[in-house]
C-alpha cells in the first residue's frame, strides 16, 4: 500500500514574498502568520511578504518565518483530509514536522525556533566559522578528510549529507578553507563556500545546544502522533523525551539526509510531499531515488494543482 510523506525545508528556502498568496486565500492558514506575530512580539509577516531580504536572511528571522510558511501551506492542506505516514524536515524543517505531529503547538515551536537561530547566530564570534558545499565527493573519503584536517590543521566536519555527490561541510574558518584547497583528495569536483551567519550542525554549535536545551525546560512536549524521522538518527522517533535528546543534538550533529529519506522509502513511501517555500528537497529527494513521486507545494497554485490531481 502506497504511503505519504511531508517533508520541510530548512535554512536557505526562504525568499520574499514566500506565502503570500496562500495567507491572502486562505482564512486558516492566515492565522497561523497572524499566531506567528503575536508569539514573537512584532510583524514577522511584513519581513516574509516585503523584505527586505537582508532581514529575511538574518538567523533570528529566517527560522521563524521559514517555519511560519510550511505549517500555513500544511494548514491549507490538511483541509483536504490528506494524512502522512511520516514526517521529515531538512534541519529547521524538523521543527515543522514537530508541530505538525502533536509533539510541541504551533506557537511553543516558532518561538523556540526564534531562539534557536538567536542561540545558533551568537554561538560562534562572526568570522570564525564556515560552511561550504561539497559536489561529487565521496562520503567515506570527505570524512577522512576532514578528520585530516581537524587533527592537524583546524575543525571541520561533515554537516549535512544531503544526497549523492552533495555534503556540506562545517567548522572553523581555517578548517573549511583547507577542505577548499584539498578536496579533490575525497573526489570532489567543486567545493563552493556558503552565505551562512555560522558553522551550523558542527561541534562549534555546543555552546547553541545547551542554550537549547535549557529552553526545553519550558516547553511542553508530548508523544509525535505521526512518526518524525530525526534528522540525528534517521529513524523514525515517537517518545517525547528522545526526541528532545535529538533536537538538542541536531545542532551540533550532521543532518542525516540521505539515511531519512532512504529509510522512509524502505518503509514503503513512494510519495514525497513537499511542505514549504522553493523545491530544494525535491530535487535532493529525485537525486537519493528516481522512482519515489515528489510534489512540492510552495504557493496557491500549486496547492490547487496538487488537489486537482489527488
Amino acid at each position: 500500500m502506497s504511503k505519504i510523506a511531508f517533508v520541510f525545508p530548512g535554512q536557505g528556502a526562504q525568499s520574499v514574498g514566500m506565502g503570500k498568496d496562500v495567507y491572502e486565500a486562505n482564512p486558516a492558514s492566515r492565522e497561523i502568520f497572524e499566531l506567528a506575530n503575536r508569539v514573537l512580539g512584532y510583524s514577522l509577516t511584513d519581513i516574509i511578504f516585503n523584505g527586505p531580504e537582508e532581514v529575511l536572511k538574518q538567523t533570528i528571522h529566517t527560522q521563524p518565518a521559514l517555519m511560519t510558511v510550511s505549517y500555513a501551506l500544511y494548514t491549507a492542506l490538511a483541509e483536504r483530509g490528506i494524512r502522512p505516514d511520516y514526517l521529515a524536515g531538512h534541519s529547521l524543517g524538523e521543527y515543522s514536522a514537530l508541530a505538525v505531529a502533536g509533539v510541541m503547538s504551533f506557537e511553543d515551536a516558532v518561538a523556540t525556533v526564534r531562539k534557536r537561530g538567536e542561540y545558533m547566530e551568537a554561538a560562534v564570534p562572526k568570522g570564525q566559522g564556515a560552511m561550504a558545499a561539497v559536489l561529487g565527493a565521496g562520503r567515506e573519503q570527505l570524512g577522512a578528510l576532514c578528520d585530516d584536517i581537524s587533527a592537524f590543521r583546524a575543525p571541520v566536519e561533515m554537516a549535512n549529507i544531503n544526497c549523492p555527490g552533495q555534503i556540506a561541510i562545517s567548522g572553523s574558518a581555517d578548517g573549511v578553507q583547507a577542505v577548499v584547497e584539498r578536496g579533490k583528495e575525497a573526489g570532489a569536483k567543486r567545493v563552493i563556500l556558503l552565505e551562512v551567519s555560522g558553522p551550523f550542525h558542527s561541534s562549534l554549535m555546543k555552546p547553541a545546544a545547551d542554550q537549547l536545551s535549557d529552553a526545553f525546560d519550558h516547553v511542553s512536549m508530548q508523544d509525535a502522533q505521526i512518526p518524525i524521522v530525526s534528522n540525528v538518527s534517521a529513524q523514525a522517533e515517537q517518545e517525547a523525551g528522545r526526541i528532545r535528546q535529538l533536537l538538542v543534538e541536531q545542532v551540533c550533529s550532521p543532518v542525516l539526509w540521505e539515511d531519512s529519506i532512504r529509510y522512509m522509502i524502505g518503509q514503503g513511501v513512494d510519495t514525497f510531499i513537499e511542505l514549504g517555500s522553493g523545491t530544494v528537497l525535491a530535487g535532493l529527494i529525485k537525486k537519493i531515488d528516481r522512482s519515489v513521486k515528489v510534489v512540492s507545494i510552495n504557493s496557491l497554485e500549486s496547492l490547487e494543482v496538487f488537489q486537482l490531481q489527488a
